[in-house]
């Protein structure tokens, strides 16, 4: 009797990049296997026609044949997380539950083989809950994908960029080289990652409280606590333009919501008295490297009034206890 091939629904979100999703789907659907996998484009309230466009174009080019390729368009952008739970939570178009998913950012372009060596990875490592692809520029640069959980020590470090500190820190550095080969990490980034749907049944979907960032690193903790895997396979290759919905690349300030972010990720999984901790080491870092900076004529690397709205956010976050709850669990999950 021959095996039933493995159920994927890959997503894309979008949010007013609809080209560009279009090419990201394109290049996904040439990477899919022909049985068992369907491929979910949400678009996350862009409010700018995407929605209307994404489904003349999947109308125009087929994709919506035997429901390979879905729209999903939601009412509200709820960020990252939200948008992606929603697709999950959709299913496959019959209404079960796919037993692997993978997300791929509007802006990530699988090579050809990418989908299968992270289905293989987790097929053949049981408990294996989350798998991350090597992601490559497109100059061709090795973007930073496998990194370390986050840490009071190694907001110190990164604040710092001070070679003896690194050296002294280096179990605490949260980007380490590139492994060459498949290796265990703590957490991988969210661009092109496949997830294992019996931890998400088990772990919860993304904390849809992370508008943006750190919401797969909380993932990844959450899933390293209920004792899954997480891999990093740099044999499962895209491209990442990066930063194209967000804008980042253009950003003068760090948003409030990177700020949110990065406090909820300390306080939820370690405490407010760590979160202070976290806040403290990364202010002292950061004076370090600009007190080198002065001394030494260079200009520093961090965004301009970075630390004076992390001192800022760090005063306002002590007047309102967080709300550490985790709302990435639901009847919806637990119950497929």
């Amino acid at each position: 009797m021959m095996q039933q091939p493995p159920r994927l629904l890959v997503v894309i979100l979008n949010y007013r990049t609809a080209e560009m999703t279009l090419r990201a789907a394109e290049a996904a659907l040439a990477d899919m296997p022909d049985a068992g996998a369907e491929l979910v484009i949400v678009d996350n309230d862009s409010g700018d026609g995407s929605a209307a466009l994404l489904a003349q174009e999947i109308a125009a080019r087929g994709w919506g044949a035997g429901n390979r390729v879905r729209l999903i368009a939601s009412p509200r952008n709820g960020g990252f997380g939200a948008g992606n739970n929603l697709a999950m939570r959709a299913g496959m178009s019959d209404g079960a539950a796919p037993d692997f998913v993978l997300v791929v950012n509007s802006d990530a372009f699988l090579d050809p083989g990418c989908i299968g060596a992270l289905l293989d990875h987790l097929q053949n490592h049981p408990r294996a809950g989350l798998a991350g692809s090597h992601v490559r520029g497109e100059d061709d640069l090795p973007h930073a994908t496998a990194f370390r959980f986050p840490s009071a020590a190694g907001e110190l470090e990164a604040a710092a960029r001070f070679g003896p500190l690194t050296r002294l820190l280096s179990a605490s550095v949260v980007a380490p080289p590139l492994p060459e080969k498949a290796a265990q990490v703590d957490w991988v980034a969210g661009a092109s990652v496949m997830m294992r749907w019996d931890m998400l049944a088990e772990i919860g979907l993304f904390d849809e409280a992370y508008f943006l960032y750190y919401e797969e690193t909380d993932l990844c903790l959450r899933a390293a606590r209920a004792g899954w895997d997480c891999w990093y396979v740099p044999q499962a290759r895209c491209v990442h333009v990066g930063s194209v919905s967000t804008g980042m690349k253009e950003w003068r300030r760090m948003p409030r919501y990177w700020f949110d972010s990065r406090h909820r990720y300390f306080a939820k999984n370690h405490g407010r008295a760590y979160a202070a901790l976290a806040t403290v080491a990364r202010l002292a870092g950061g004076g370090l490297h600009h007190l080198r900076c002065l001394l030494t004529g260079r200009r520093p690397e961090d965004a301009p009034g970075f630390y004076r709205d992390l001192a800022a956010h760090a005063l306002t976050a002590r007047r309102a206890a967080p709300a550490v709850q985790d709302p990435s669990r639901s009847p919806a999950t637990e119950d497929r």
